[in-house]
């Protein structure tokens, strides 16, 4: 006698929301299973720090339950998480700042373009492509942390988190032409930054050969 194969149907989101808003344990901590590992990948790419990114993911969760009722499903439920995750970050940054950049994070480094923003440059220096390289993984990670922080959380939405621009503006609180600009000036200043890197890196396989 056989036995049948049981197969578990993910819960849409809204459901879990839904059971949230009625106090549903297992609901929320299926909210946390599913999402955990995204919301610590991102804070710990924007922040550096293991500690902060544990701390911060709990209180992302903290955050989404104590305030539920105010998610009226116009995004997504992972839109609206990484949107908590981004103000919370956003929050330490301006308690720790030391400096403040000089120029404008929103302003395309050449040229203008009122609306959808400069074209993005080519992917050599995606943060994505780099990371699959575990060699350069501290180096992208160091040179993510000298960007500022609107420009960081472009760069790791779109090019490590695989998000489109219009979730990102979501995300952000900005329209998509800002969205396509900050990420622009990210690639530009990863390239300047990882470019005496990879230099260096051809330069020693040259010498091998």
């Amino acid at each position: 006698m056989g036995y049948a194969q049981v197969i578990r149907v993910p819960v849409p989101d809204l459901s879990l929301v839904e059971r949230c808003r009625a106090s549903d344990e297992s609901a929320f901590n299926e909210v946390v299973s599913r999402y955990k590992s995204k919301v610590y990948s991102y804070i710990y790419r924007m922040t550096g720090s293991s500690d902060d990114a544990e701390d911060l993911t709990q209180e992302v969760f903290i955050r989404m339950y104590t305030s539920i009722d105010s998610f009226r499903s116009q995004s997504s439920l992972s839109t609206w998480l990484f949107r908590i995750a981004s103000n919370l970050c956003i929050d330490r940054f301006r308690r720790s700042r030391t400096r403040t950049p000089a120029y404008s994070l929103d302003e395309p480094i050449l040229g203008n373009d009122s609306e959808s923003g400069h074209e993005i440059p080519d992917s050599t220096y995606e943060p994505q492509r780099l990371l699959e390289n575990t060699e350069m993984a501290e180096q992208i990670q160091l040179s993510l942390a000298q960007l500022p922080e609107k420009l960081r959380a472009a760069v790791i939405l779109h090019d490590v988190e695989g998000l489109p621009y219009e979730e990102i503006a979501q995300i952000v609180g900005c329209p998509l032409g800002t969205v396509k600009s900050r990420l622009f000036n990210a690639r530009m200043q990863l390239r300047e930054k990882l470019s005496g890197y990879l230099a260096a890196g051809e330069r020693r396989v040259d010498d091998d050969l």
